[in-house]
């Protein structure tokens, strides 16, 4: 069986964790799958948006500690292929062309946490139960918090969530911001469909060319990235996209 499912359906690409009865926990083939089913999905021109969910209301519950357990009994390269595996995953959000929306409830522990950390925008219920936990192990994060949570929260932040291992509910993630928008439990399936709705519905070549101006602009100094974007803006608006954008938003007068 599948780790991972994946379909597109109305403009949504859409990404399944698909290990409920191990709320999701990250093996090598998960990672694998997961990182195939992110390109497929985000290069794919029939998709404006990919969406991960986990199954059996959790996001992800981190890495299998079985699966660790039997790759360290092999040595250090074969323990190494899951966090390989995992990385390579997590870095495909970045680098596809389209936005990708993680929607997460129940757990995101550790890795799973690593991994909504990776998402461009993220979505979360109000009773999530979101935590790097690896210090109330002993263990350090292998899935890009020490790395990414610094860059979205600042040093401070991600030091005082990654030493103390505390949860935090949905709510404190956007109050962080590491999510964009929490909803209550019985709105959350509702609040995430209109969200990513609305995503399958704008004008693709506008939708990529923003996340690609991010992307771009958090690696260069401000002039740069005011320069590209002064250059994306008018390509854009004069291309034939760029018309009946323009001829849309006199029609509407809105933005």
């Amino acid at each position: 069986m599948s780790t991972v499912l994946h379909t597109i359906t109305d403009g949504v690409g859409r990404i399944a964790l698909n290990r409920p009865g191990q709320m999701n926990a990250i093996t090598v083939a998960l990672g694998r799958e997961l990182e195939r089913a992110i390109l497929d999905l985000g290069n794919d021109p029939r998709a404006n948006v990919v969406l991960i969910r986990g199954l059996g209301g959790n996001f992800c519950a981190g890495g299998d500690f079985n699966e660790v357990q039997r790759l360290r009994s092999d040595g250090p390269d074969e323990l190494r292929s899951l966090f390989i595996a995992f990385r390579r995953a997590c870095e495909a959000i970045a680098n596809v062309d389209v936005p990708v929306v993680a929607a997460v409830e129940g757990v995101a522990m550790a890795g799973g946490f690593e991994l909504m950390q990776s998402a461009d925008v993220v979505l979360v219920s109000d009773d999530a139960r979101i935590a790097d936990n690896h210090i109330n192990f002993g263990m350090i994060p292998g899935g890009g918090s020490t790395q990414r949570m610094p860059r979205l929260v600042g040093r401070q932040q991600a030091l005082g969530i990654l030493l103390s291992g505390d949860r935090m509910s949905g709510q404190e993630a956007v109050r962080y911001g590491l999510a964009y928008r929490s909803f209550a439990p019985s709105e959350f399936n509702e609040g995430v469909e209109q969200f990513v709705s609305r995503l399958a519905g704008r004008q693709r070549s506008a939708v990529t060319a923003i996340k690609r101006l991010v992307y771009a602009g958090m690696g260069r100094s401000l002039a740069v990235g005011l320069n590209d974007e002064s250059d994306a803006v008018v390509a854009h608006i004069s291309g034939q996209t760029g018309e009946r954008a323009i001829n849309a938003f006199a029609e509407k007068g809105e933005s």
